[in-house]
């Protein structure tokens, strides 16, 4: 009896507590783990592939001959804005983002595309609203090696900052207005941070857009080309004369280098013979007989220059395909040919390309010969350029 009344008290005990821990359960709240509050670098993150230390732009071992006072007496590039490592890397991100077109289908590397050499393989570009771009779009590479400093194949920008916002602008192009981009920009979450580790502070203008594009573009520097190889084999300075052999070179390609560095023969050099193949101003060479093209003559203002245009480099040019402002020539061998054969007596014709009795200059090459200036453009091509991550798309 006694037993059963503490067994009785036992299990009313324990019934007791396990109300008492149901009604616990039911009236206490439980705090959720709060989510972790997002880092800077996650709003870079979650959208680009950056390294977490910049790539190195601003610092590059360049070979010998391309740091000689020549060489340095090209560069465009403003003391107000020298390359940075962050500044080039916001300016990629700028390049390869579609958000700088009204309806964010373009961005700049449409046009200029990085296997192409940096420039388009159709005659014309196409903008953001399926408009035709008026001229071919030229490579980028190289663009610090311009000596006057100007941009577009009609020279129109007078500095590359002044060229990079141009396009944004254009109303077949990219067709933004710079008050709207700014508002856009600033409306993404991972250009504050950009442009703070670029500039110091997370303010973005339009002014600032400028600098980081063109200290990207003048980043793009082609080295590494069958070319770069053959010529660190020869002394830096003096130049090699143009039939020093270079090592690595076929036999074609050596005698092509000869046709392209002497004046009697392919004379390329008169108007391409920096280390860079870039040339000091404006040309016409030759191309029409009569102006179906004002080029820097309509930026001037000026008949005499009617028919002129920037002379970008021949280094990676086999990829640059098609060529002249106006995408004419499909082929290296039709560019060579023109040169050899097709020189039109344009009233403007450069200098380089006429003779003394006032005739436009033909070079009137051998087969073997144009042959042989083909190959050795080929040499020029800088493979590593068309996939160097540092100039690649930076977007997931």
């Amino acid at each position: 009896m006694l037993a059963n009344r503490h067994k009785l008290f036992f299990a009313a005990g324990i019934a007791g507590i396990a109300l008492l821990v149901a009604c616990n359960k039911e009236n206490s709240t439980v705090t959720p783990t709060p989510a972790p509050t997002p880092t800077p670098i996650d709003a870079v993150s979650a959208v680009l592939n950056l390294p977490a230390t910049p790539f190195n732009y601003a610092n590059v071992v360049l070979p010998g001959y391309l740091a000689g006072p020549n060489i340095i007496g090209q560069i465009n590039t403003p003391g107000t804005n020298q390359v940075t490592d962050n500044g080039a890397t916001l300016g990629r991100v700028l390049f390869y983002d579609k958000n700088l077109s009204l309806n964010n289908t373009i961005s700049c590397a449409s046009c200029h595309k990085q296997a192409s050499g940096f420039s388009d393989p159709v005659v014309k570009s196409t903008g953001f609203n399926g408009g035709l771009t008026g001229r071919n779009s030229m490579t980028i590479i190289d663009a610090a090696y311009y000596p006057n400093g100007r941009f577009f194949w009609d020279q129109r920008a007078s500095t590359l900052e002044e060229q990079t916002l141009m396009p944004i602008q254009d109303l077949v192009e990219m067709g933004m207005t710079l008050p709207a981009l700014e508002t856009k920009l600033k409306a993404l979450a991972y250009y504050p941070i950009l442009f703070q580790r670029a500039f110091g502070d997370s303010t973005i203008t339009s002014n600032r857009i400028s600098l980081a594009l063109s200290q990207f573009v003048r980043s793009v520097i082609s080295y590494r080309s069958k070319y770069d190889s053959g010529r660190a084999a020869l002394p830096n300075a003096p130049a090699p004369p143009p039939n020093a052999p270079y090592p690595n070179f076929t036999a074609q390609e050596n005698r092509g280098k000869e046709v392209f560095l002497t004046p009697n023969l392919g004379g390329c050099a008169a108007c391409h013979g920096s280390e860079t193949f870039t040339a000091p101003q404006e040309k016409n060479n030759g191309l029409d007989a009569v102006t179906t093209d004002r080029g820097f003559g309509a930026v001037t203002n000026n008949v005499n220059m009617d028919g002129e245009f920037k002379v970008t480099t021949l280094r990676n040019v086999e990829l640059t395909a098609p060529y002249m402002h106006d995408g004419r020539f499909a082929t290296l061998e039709q560019v060579v040919e023109h040169y050899s054969s097709g020189v039109r007596n344009h009233p403007n014709l450069s200098p380089q390309l006429r003779l003394p009795n006032g005739l436009p200059r033909q070079a009137n090459l051998s087969a073997a010969d144009k042959a042989a200036l083909v190959a050795f453009l080929k040499t020029l091509t800088d493979r590593t350029i068309a996939t160097d991550v540092r100039y690649s798309n930076p977007f997931k």
